[in-house]
């Protein structure tokens, strides 16, 4: 199909103003350090101590970060120089600036380079593009056959101890919620990828799974650690948002049409805004329920009040409206109300769960410890009750029609969630065991779905749906699925590990006046950028 990459806009020339004097500089760095490796090595032993011990004092400041998400050098020690300073040191190319952030600018460098990949593919004709097919047969081989790979090669044992009773109970550990997510992640893409859409129902309950942990993973953090500061929220924002805005800006995308970065940003807000509330009070459990009385009040005045999401959300269409074109009628808001309306209510129950996640894990630990007949009795009463709860769920909601369904999704999600945690640790065996492979998929979920719309599937046009695979091997399916999924999770790994890279060097999380500092300035770049890349696009035209 042919591409309409769309008009140039002036957040795709502000991109390319930014990113090549970043190339430049990181190449040039480059050259720097070959250059420096490659001279004559010294001959007097005493001139050689000293070079050694300036090379050990540099080691250490590239552990500290500085203004503007620097690394330290020697010289400066004793004193942070400014963001103008480093800014400067940047246009002029300074060379010891420039070796002392080496690897930072590799990874900005990168990261542009991946997201120049990313237009590559999806916004010209470079490769090619083919159709979707559905197989149910070749779809179940694919997974099930992941399945036993994983288990003959990653199936690992913990023995981690509870937080709470310092036992190995284990339940609802990190290992076993990230292996969850990447079960459901990859259920998830390949639904997309092959439009297996008999399945459907089932992709609102990963998607419902993953608010839930959004719920259960933020409270747990917030409720345990008292963390409400800005640097943690800032690097959660960030870990959220950084590679979505950057993808919005280099194909011209609205923010919406990665509904799942929207989503768990407005559910983390939430979690944090019921806790960060009287958070000194959060021990008292009266104070407890009325926060989560209050949340389900929010939702429900919301979303189940006729006006008030379109009275609420109204202001904020720039951010999270979405133009459809294949639905161009359709109100702007319509995308967003119908995505964080289906889990409004999941994300309150996964707190819940976090809430009382000690009280069930004590619980637990002295199942365990009760004689065997009663231990027994009771596992199995819990396992019948659940697979018979699961059991009527997917008789009398599952298989209902899609939009049937959509309507008692928001009211019956947590009944599978709570019925696969109830099976997946009603042993000790069980919640200690984890595959590996899984669990490392889970720890990319965000960035291997936003990489799915540009680098395995294909929209070719701004705001569309990836409706097409990209091609690389025409007429032969399978080589081309192996290939550009090898390609395709190798750069969502990538992207993880910038982002991370990236996120530390920029968002300090003890020092608020430095956060601070990197904002403006960013803003400030940023600006400067934009207004220059108006100019050059209308002196353009």
């Amino acid at each position: 199909m042919s591409v309409d990459s769309g008009p140039v806009t002036p957040g795709q020339v502000t991109f390319l103003l930014g990113v090549i004097p970043v190339f430049v500089a990181w190449i040039y760095s480059e050259w720097l350090e070959y250059k420096k490796l490659s001279s004559p090595s010294k001959v007097h032993s005493d001139y050689n101590l000293v070079e050694l011990e300036s090379e050990t004092i540099k080691e250490d400041d590239r552990a500290v970060l500085m203004e503007g998400g620097l690394t330290k050098s020697s010289s400066t020690k004793l004193s942070n120089p400014s963001i103008k300073t480093n800014l400067i040191r940047f246009l002029t190319m300074d060379d010891s600036f420039l070796l002392d952030n080496r690897h930072l600018l590799r990874a900005m460098a990168e990261f542009g380079g991946i997201l120049f990949y990313f237009y590559l593919c999806d916004r010209t004709n470079f490769f090619a593009d083919s159709t979707k097919s559905y197989n149910r047969d070749l779809f179940l081989f694919l997974f099930f056959l992941l399945i036993i790979a994983s288990a003959m090669t990653s199936l690992k044992k913990h023995n981690d101890k509870s937080s709470f009773s310092g036992k190995s109970v284990l339940y609802l550990n990190r290992h076993q919620t990230e292996e969850w997510k990447g079960y459901m992640q990859v259920l998830f893409l390949m639904y997309h990828y092959f439009a297996a859409t008999e399945i459907y129902n089932a992709i609102r309950v990963f998607i419902a799974a993953y608010v839930w942990m959004t719920g259960f993973g933020n409270f747990s953090y917030y409720y345990i650690r008292k963390d409400f500061s800005l640097g943690r929220f800032a690097q959660m924002m960030w870990r959220l948002n950084f590679f979505v805005i950057f993808c919005c800006i280099v194909l011209n995308n609205d923010y919406m049409l990665y509904y799942i970065c929207p989503m768990h940003t407005l559910f983390t807000l939430m979690v944090y805004g019921a806790l960060g509330i009287g958070y000194k009070y959060n021990e008292i459990r009266s104070v407890m329920a009325l926060k989560f009385f209050m949340c389900f009040f929010v939702v429900i005045l919301v979303w189940e009040i006729p006006g008030v999401f379109d009275i609420l959300w109204s202001p904020l269409t720039f951010l999270i409206g979405y133009d459809d074109p294949a639905k161009p009628d359709l109100p702007r808001l319509h995308e967003w109300h119908f995505r964080s309306g289906l889990d409004r209510y999941i994300w309150i129950i996964g707190m819940i769960y976090a809430y009382f996640h000690p009280n069930v894990e004590k619980w637990m630990e002295k199942l365990e410890e009760s004689e065997t007949r009663r231990r027994c009795m009771i596992k199995t009463f819990i396992v019948t009750f659940a697979s018979t709860g699961g059991y009527l769920w997917y008789e009398y909601i599952y298989k209902l029609d899609k939009i049937s369904y959509n309507k008692l999704h928001p009211y019956t999600s947590w009944i599978p969630i709570t019925v696969y945690i109830c099976l997946r640790n009603f042993s000790q065996q069980l919640r200690n065991i984890s595959f590996t492979l899984f669990a490392w998929l889970g720890k990319v979920t965000l960035e291997t779905y936003i990489s799915q719309f540009h680098i395995w599937l294909r929209s070719n046009v701004s705001n569309g749906q990836p409706k097409w695979l990209l091609c690389f091997i025409p007429d032969y399916p399978m080589l081309n699925f192996m290939l550009t999924t090898a390609i395709y999770i190798l750069i969502s790994y990538r992207v993880f590990e910038l982002t991370n890279t990236l996120k530390s060097a920029f968002i300090p999380a003890r020092d608020n006046q430095k956060l601070l500092q990197n904002f403006i300035a960013g803003v400030a770049i940023s600006a400067c950028l934009y207004i220059t890349s108006f100019f050059l696009l209308q002196i353009r035209q």
